[in-house]
């Protein structure tokens, strides 16, 4: 199985000790987060983990602990946002410079195969215009060139929560997606990076941009140096989405990042309460357990094809 840390919150970024000490006891118990009383133990062992997700916009706090991490067995693999939006949009979040100095570190430590960076949501506005993402995405890539060989792009989805917190924010146009697409994979290609997309509606195969998958079979195999079994009838995680099924160990409403797109954030004062409820020892990343929690242990089971390693 594939754990995900997070596509609920940040987790690198906010509770790198507290993962690190659940690493060490050897699980971590997730309260379902539409049915709190609900809560799953996952073990964090090799047999059961094949490959560990991190999704970050600030990896430094983790990489004090790559070689701990890297001496448990478990497979790890980074997605790390970089873009180019200013403290209006991603008010929390690193300079960006100091976050490519992050990457670049990490793939030193981990190597290529185990990192990417992930450039999205992409949206257009007077300020952060078509011209000004291609300037940008320029000057990334030729700063990551040689860090990762993998880039993934996505335009803005407009959800509920990203509609409140966001207003005004529009669809990027399929015109805009199309030139981007183009303009973006020339660049990328400069710079030694295959481009894809994830998740999208509008195929962009035609203008240099592949329909991927953030988490396919191909990329955590090459990261863990493993093969996998795909079984037939697996879920994938949204429409269009073509990944890996992953299990997500964060919690919403709990990254101080609070970026205005962000889809798991409700709003800036529930973060700050479920933050100020965090305990680096406790088993839960927000508070503790509770009178009339229901506890089971998560199914687990690993993806490895083993009879590949009787021969």
């Amino acid at each position: 199985m594939i754990l995900f840390a997070s596509g609920r919150t940040d987790i690198p970024a906010f509770y790198s000790e507290w993962f690190m000490n659940r690493i060490r006891e050897g699980f971590v118990d997730v309260r379902n987060p539409y049915y709190g009383e609900q809560v799953a133990r996952y073990r964090l062992s090799r047999d059961v983990v094949d490959c560990i997700v991190f999704c970050t916009k600030n990896p430094a706090p983790m990489i004090a602990h790559l070689d701990e991490l890297k001496k448990s067995g478990l497979g790890l693999y980074f997605f790390v946002t970089i873009t180019p939006y200013g403290k209006d949009v991603e008010p929390n979040v690193p300079e960006k410079e100091r976050v490519m100095d992050s990457f670049i570190e990490l793939s030193t430590s981990l190597g290529t195969d185990r990192v990417c960076w992930r450039y999205d949501p992409i949206f257009i506005d007077e300020k952060y215009s078509v011209s000004f993402h291609i300037r940008a995405f320029r000057k990334m890539a030729e700063k990551l060139r040689g860090a990762t060989d993998r880039c993934i792009i996505s335009f803005i989805d407009l959800y509920e929560k990203t509609k409140k917190n966001f207003p005004g924010v529009k669809e990027v146009s399929e015109a805009d997606q199309r030139f981007l697409a183009s303009a973006l994979s020339r660049i990328a290609f400069e710079n030694d990076m295959k481009i894809e997309s994830c998740a999208e509606k509008l195929d962009l195969s035609a203008y240099g941009v592949e329909v991927g998958a953030c988490v396919s079979r191909e990329v955590i195999e090459k990261a863990t140096g493993t093969h996998l079994i795909q079984k037939a009838g697996m879920q994938h995680l949204r429409k269009h989405c073509l990944c890996l099924p992953t299990n997500d160990i964060g919690a919403y409403n709990s990254c101080p990042h609070l970026c205005k797109y962000c889809y798991a954030n409700y709003d800036a004062k529930l973060v700050a309460q479920n933050f100020a409820r965090h305990n680096p020892e406790s088993r839960f990343l927000l508070g503790e357990a509770k009178e009339g929690d229901k506890f089971h242990e998560a199914r687990q089971k690993s993806l490895r094809d083993e009879q590949l390693f009787l021969f």
